[in-house]
C-alpha cells in the first residue's frame, strides 16, 4: 500500500548530515540511498548504489520514476579519502563530480516525463569552493576559486555541474547551499581534526596515541596574521534543519536558489579557536616547513589531513550570510540555533562519532 506521505529521496543518507537529517523528515517518506544503510532507528527504506558507476543513472531514474517523489536531497559526497577509504582521486571525482551529474541527469529525466515531478533538488556544495585565500567576505556571486585540495575541487567542479544543470529540470527548484565548515560534537574533519589534534591516520602508531589518549599539536606558521586569520562555522544540525525547512515549504519561483550558511555571530579568529580547543600551538619557520610536516605525518599515517589541505588551514576565506537571514526571515534564529562561537565549542563536548560515509564535510 503506498504511503500518503510524500516521497524525499535522500542519497549519502549514511553520512553525518545525513543521519542529523533522518529524524527532522517525520512528515515524509524517506528513501535514502548510499553504499551502506545508515545506523538508525528511523523509519525509510534503503537502497544501495553506487553513484560513482555509471549504471547509477539508469538505476535513479527508474527509482525516481517509480516511486514520484517530491524533492531530491543529494549529499553523497566523498570528504576524507582516509575515512571512507577511497585513496583515489579519480574513483574519488567519479563519485563526487560525476556523481553530481548522474544524479541530476536522473532527475531530469524523471522529470521529462512524470505527471507529478519533482520540485526541489537540494545539493550542499561547500565555502571551500571559493577557495582559501579571499580578500573580503565571499558572496553568493563571487569566482569559484577552488585548488589544491581534490574535495574543494570536487566541490567547485559539482557547483558548477549544478548550476549548468538547473535550467533543465523542468519545473524543479534547484538550491545550492553552501556552508562553511561543519561543527558538533558529531563531526570529523580536517579543520576540526587539527583543533582536537586527533590522530586520525590508520597506523599502528595513530592507533596507540589514539588508545593513549595522545593529542597531536596544532600548527602554525609563524606570524601574528595566521593567528589573526577569522574562520566561520556552521553547527551540523543548523545544516540538517536548513534542508529540512527548505523540503516544508513551498518551492522558489526562480530556477536556482544559492545560500551561503554559517552560524550566527562573528566569525572567530584560528587563535581563539586553539584557545577554545585548549590546544598546544607549535609554530613553524612557514607554509613550506608546514608542508612538510603534514606530509611527514600522512605518508607515516599519523594523521589523515592531506597536505593538499595546507592552504585551507592557513588562510581566510569567510562568507556573507545575509542572502540566508534574508530568505529564512523569522525563521532565521529557529533554524541557525547555534552561533559560530557556540557551533565550535560543541565540537569539543563529547568525542566525535564515528562518520559512516562520505557525507559529513
Amino acid at each position: 500500500m503506498a504511503s500518503e506521505k510524500p516521497v524525499v529521496v535522500v542519497t549519502g543518507i549514511a553520512g553525518n548530515l545525513g543521519s542529523r537529517l533522518l529524524p527532522l523528515l517525520g512528515n515524509f517518506s524517506v528513501i535514502g540511498v548510499d553504499l551502506s544503510p545508515p545506523q538508525t532507528d528511523f523509519p525509510l527504506r534503503f537502497e544501495r548504489m553506487d553513484l560513482g558507476e555509471e549504471s547509477s543513472t539508469r538505476l535513479l531514474y527508474e527509482l525516481l520514476r517509480d516511486t514520484r517523489p517530491v524533492s531530491v536531497v543529494h549529499l553523497a559526497f566523498v570528504v576524507d579519502p582516509v575515512r571512507t577509504g577511497v585513496l583515489d582521486v579519480e574513483r574519488m571525482w567519479q563519485i563526487n563530480v560525476a556523481g553530481t551529474a548522474r544524479v541530476m541527469e536522473a532527475v531530469t529525466e524523471a522529470n521529462r516525463t512524470a505527471d507529478s515531478p519533482i520540485k526541489q533538488f537540494v545539493f550542499p556544495s561547500s565555502v571551500s569552493a571559493y577557495g582559501p585565500n579571499l580578500p573580503a567576505p565571499a558572496t553568493e556571486d563571487s569566482v569559484l576559486a577552488a585548488h589544491t585540495l581534490p574535495y574543494a575541487i570536487h566541490k567547485k567542479q559539482s557547483d558548477e555541474v549544478v548550476q549548468q544543470r538547473a535550467p533543465a529540470l523542468r519545473g524543479c527548484s534547484v538550491y545550492i547551499l553552501r556552508p562553511h565548515i561543519f561543527a558538533g560534537a558529531s563531526v570529523e574533519n580536517y579543520l576540526l581534526g587539527a583543533f582536537r589534534g586527533t590522530p586520525n591516520g590508520k597506523g599502528a602508531r595513530a592507533e596507540k596515541m589514539r588508545s593513549e589518549g595522545k593529542r597531536l599539536p596544532c600548527m602554525l606558521p609563524r606570524g601574528q596574521q595566521y593567528l589573526d586569520n577569522k574562520i566561520q562555522f556552521v553547527h551540523v544540525d543548523d545544516m540538517a534543519r536548513l534542508i529540512a525547512h527548505i523540503l516544508h515549504r513551498d518551492p522558489e519561483a526562480q530556477r536556482l536558489t544559492v545560500l551561503n550558511v554559517a552560524g550566527r555571530g562573528e566569525p572567530l579568529t584560528f587563535g581563539r579557536c586553539i584557545e577554545m580547543a585548549q590546544a598546544k600551538l607549535v609554530r613553524v619557520p612557514g607554509k613550506w616547513a608546514m608542508r612538510l610536516v603534514l606530509q611527514f605525518l600522512w605518508k607515516r599515517r599519523i594523521s589523515a589531513i592531506p597536505p593538499e589541505a595546507l592552504h585551507y588551514m592557513s588562510g581566510e576565506y569567510i562568507m556573507n550570510t545575509d542572502r540566508l537571514r534574508s530568505y529564512l526571515g523569522g525563521e532565521y534564529e529557529n533554524v541557525m540555533r547555534y552561533t559560530i562561537a557556540d557551533a565550535f565549542a560543541d565540537s569539543f563536548k563529547t568525542a566525535p562519532a564515528q562518520a559512516q560515509s562520505a557525507s559529513a564535510k
